[in-house]
C-alpha cells in the first residue's frame, strides 16, 4: 500500500480514527485528524506553537477556547447535506475543549501558529461556495478557512465532486516557493463516498515522475501530497467529498497547471 494513503481506524479513547502529523507524514506544516466521537464524549485539545480549525463534519458539539465559550453548535447529518460547516479558529497554543452534544464527526486542522489571532466561530453563512468547472470536470467548494480570513498558515476548503467526474482537475501544483509564480504549500485530502460504499481515485505525480502514484481512494481515507500534480476522479455511481488542508512557509494559494493538459483551460 502506498505510504500517502491512510486509512481510518478503531476509535482510540478520544474517538480519534485518523491522526497525521507532520512528524508521521515526514513533511513541516499540516497536522491533521478526524474524531468520531459518542454523545457526551470531550475532546481536549492544545498544540504548542500550532494554530487549530475545528471543522464539524456530522453532528453538534459545544466548543470551548481558552475563556471563549461557542455554545452548542453544528447540525448537518453529514458532509453530503447540501450546507456547509461550523468551524471554529484557535490561535496558538489555545486550550480547546469540544463536548460532543450528539454522535459527532470532526476534523482537526493544525498549522504553525505565531500571532495571537482572536479565536472565532466560522458560521456556515459566512462561507463562499465556488461552482467551479463545467461538465465532467464541474465540482462545488466550500472555501472554509481562505487566504482572506485571517490565521498564520492554514487554508481549509471541502469539495463535493459529482458522480463520474473529475477534479482538482486539470492537473496542478503548488509545490514551489516562487512568489508570484507558484506557492509551496502541502496538503492533505480526506475523503468521504456517497454511498459509503464508493471509490475514487488520485493521481500524485511530478514533472519528473521521480514521484508517480495512483491510489484507489474509499470512505474514509486520507492522501496526502507532499509535492506535485494531484488530480481526482469520483466513479460513477458516487458522489465525492474530500476536505482540503493546506500549509506552507506563506499563507497563498498560487497554482501552476500540468503544461501537457493545460490546453483544456483555453477551448
Amino acid at each position: 500500500m502506498s505510504g500517502l494513503r491512510i486509512r481510518p481506524t478503531e476509535p482510540d479513547d478520544s474517538g480519534c480514527v485518523l491522526n497525521i502529523t507532520p512528524e508521521s507524514a515526514g513533511w513541516r506544516y499540516v497536522g491533521f485528524s478526524v474524531h468520531s466521537c459518542r454523545e457526551g464524549q470531550t475532546i481536549r485539545h492544545s498544540v504548542r506553537d500550532r494554530e487549530t480549525c475545528f471543522v464539524i463534519l456530522a453532528g453538534r458539539a459545544q466548543i470551548r477556547v481558552d475563556a471563549i465559550d461557542f455554545g452548542q453548535i453544528g447540525g448537518r447529518a453529514g458532509v453530503f447535506d447540501d450546507e456547509a460547516p461550523y468551524a471554529c479558529y484557535a490561535p496558538a497554543d489555545a486550550v480547546c475543549e469540544i463536548e460532543a452534544l450528539t454522535s459527532l464527526e470532526i476534523a482537526i486542522c493544525t498549522a504553525p501558529g505565531w500571532s495571537r489571532i482572536e479565536p472565532r466561530l466560522i458560521k456556515p453563512a459566512e462561507i463562499g461556495v465556488d461552482d467551479r468547472g463545467s461538465g465532467s470536470n464541474r465540482r462545488f467548494v466550500r472555501n472554509v478557512l481562505p487566504e482572506t480570513e485571517p490565521a498564520d498558515s492554514l487554508l481549509i476548503a471541502e469539495v463535493i465532486t459529482p458522480a463520474g467526474n473529475w477534479s482538482s482537475y486539470p492537473p496542478h501544483k503548488h509545490d514551489s516557493d516562487n512568489l508570484p509564480a507558484e506557492s509551496a504549500l502541502e496538503e492533505t485530502y480526506y475523503y468521504r463516498m456517497n454511498p459509503t460504499q464508493g471509490f475514487g481515485f488520485q493521481r500524485v505525480y511530478t514533472d519528473d515522475r521521480s514521484l508517480d502514484e495512483t491510489l484507489c481512494v474509499e470512505d474514509g481515507d486520507v492522501v496526502m501530497v507532499p509535492r506535485g500534480y494531484h488530480p481526482v476522479g469520483a466513479a460513477h455511481g458516487y458522489d465525492m467529498y474530500y476536505l482540503n488542508v493546506m500549509a506552507g512557509p506563506r499563507r497563498t494559494w498560487l497554482i501552476n497547471n500540468d503544461p501537457a493538459h493545460e490546453w483544456m483551460l483555453k477551448r
